[in-house]
């Protein structure tokens, strides 16, 4: 890790830490990639210093060509392969049938359920008997996210939920990214700093909050999969 910053290999070598503190305590941790820029970065820690922690990641058939693109380079550039996850076919089908191939964009509750059929299921049965499951949510990408803990139980998936990029900023994920030459989604040259499904991602422009190009059409306080569940509201006074 020579040619990275000193303060982004600072901050590499906590996450590492956290992540082998984690393993100490809860030996059975699986890693759900996203794809994202983050997820770059995790991985890279994961399979050069804890190899022992399986990287997944769940295909919902509604992925960009890019992000498919990357899960060959990446596996290309590791001489590994991604544990892949798919929705299961039949509840797909049954929910397109309800709602149409584009009916999440009918209401939240339509949207939410296509998530929990595409992505939620698929994640269940990925994680099912680990102890703890790790996330590349950063503080710096919601309110809601900066209430985050590095390691803290999750009551909806029933295990442990182990977050080491935390302190990271943006150009600290992609100073980590540029200096290890690590493959990632070329979306994100074009303006598209989170992405999930085609249908549900835009780009955004310079300026703009980074995941208002996901859901765009919703509620900022409705945008999140269901992976990571909206805390609630603090209360003042």
């Amino acid at each position: 890790m020579s040619r990275i910053p000193a303060d982004v290999r600072d901050l590499a070598d906590a996450s590492l830490g956290l992540l082998r503190q984690a393993l100490a305590n809860h030996p059975r941790i699986c890693y759900a990639s996203s794809l994202g820029a983050e997820s770059v970065v995790l991985t890279d820690l994961l399979w050069s210093e804890l190899p022992q922690i399986e990287v997944f990641t769940i295909d919902t058939g509604r992925l960009f060509p890019q992000t498919r693109d990357l899960i060959e380079r990446i596996q290309r550039h590791y001489g590994r392969r991604l544990k892949i996850y798919s929705p299961d076919a039949a509840a797909v089908e049954s929910w397109v049938a309800r709602h149409g191939i584009d009916g999440f964009r009918s209401g939240t509750d339509q949207r939410r359920s296509c998530c929990q059929v595409r992505k939620i299921e698929p994640f269940r049965r990925a994680i099912a008997g680990y102890d703890a499951w790790v996330t590349g949510i950063r503080s710096g990408q919601s309110v809601q996210r900066a209430r985050a803990q590095p390691l803290a139980w999750d009551p909806d998936h029933g295990l442990y939920k182990v977050s080491p990029l935390l302190a990271w900023s943006e150009e600290q994920v992609w100073s980590y990214i540029r200096a290890r030459e690590l493959p990632y989604n070329t979306l994100h040259d074009l303006g598209f700093p989170s992405i999930g499904c085609a249908p549900c991602t835009r780009a955004v422009a310079a300026g703009e909050d980074p995941r208002s190009g996901r859901w765009w059409w919703e509620r900022e306080e409705s945008r999140e999969c269901g992976l990571h569940p909206r805390l609630p509201a603090l209360v003042s006074g």
